[in-house]
């Protein structure tokens, strides 16, 4: 069993009995203050001040473990695949490269997309693999991916369980600015929701792989 909760931004913690993973920490420079979470592990999709700051989380052992970048990583019994893609919809020239984690936590399988900024490739898709359980997925367009191209990868990924992110919550240095999660939720057909503090997932209780993809959407805590 994992527990999921959304620190604002593209930030979210990850606790299950093998470790407690971070990702994407921002710098409260963007308008949003992540508090001083504490974690074992720190995934950083690309280096930018609303997806890097490693420095704002306390360790939780004897110290912080910084996966940043492509590759496979095992810590404590946590195994993240860091999967190459990019910024932007021209193979990186624009805005570089961006990473997505795959992370085994509990015997669960999260993705983390980063600051996706195009739908992915079947190269990629294949590192990602087909039984991905949550998706953490960036919905506000701006300079990633916005609520279309994020139902197109959705699509592409099939994961049990979507969790929006990087959309406009009084973020403030963001030109052109984020689009409200309203959109997203337009976009996917969602006719209400309720926000909740946390989302709490058991690999013994998954729903079937043939039922529709479930939206969770959290309300951001102070870490």
């Amino acid at each position: 069993m994992a527990e999921v909760q959304f620190l604002g931004h593209s930030c979210f913690r990850l606790r299950g009995r093998d470790g407690t993973i971070v990702c994407d920490p921002y710098h409260r420079s963007i308008g949003l203050d992540i508090g001083r979470p504490t974690a074992t592990i720190v995934t950083v999709s690309h280096h930018h001040p609303d997806h890097d700051n490693a420095a704002a989380i306390r360790p939780l052992r004897e110290r912080v473990f910084v996966v940043d970048g492509p590759g496979e990583y095992e810590i404590g019994g946590v195994l993240i695949t860091g999967v190459r893609t990019f910024h932007d919809q021209v193979k990186g020239a624009e805005r570089g490269f961006n990473t997505v984690y795959i992370i085994h936590l509990d015997d669960l399988v999260f993705c983390h997309l980063g600051d996706l900024g195009h739908e992915l490739t079947t190269g990629q898709l294949e590192e990602i693999g087909s039984n991905v359980d949550v998706l953490f997925v960036p919905v506000g367009g701006g300079e990633t991916i916005g609520s279309a191209l994020a139902s197109n990868v959705i699509s592409q990924i099939e994961p049990r369980f979507v969790i929006p992110m990087h959309y406009a919550m009084g973020q403030t240095n963001f030109d052109p600015p984020l689009a409200p999660l309203e959109k997203f939720i337009s976009e996917m057909g969602l006719k209400e929701y309720t926000a909740e503090d946390k989302f709490v997932i058991n690999a013994n209780a998954l729903p079937a792989d043939e039922e529709q993809t479930r939206i969770v959407i959290l309300r951001p805590v102070n870490g």
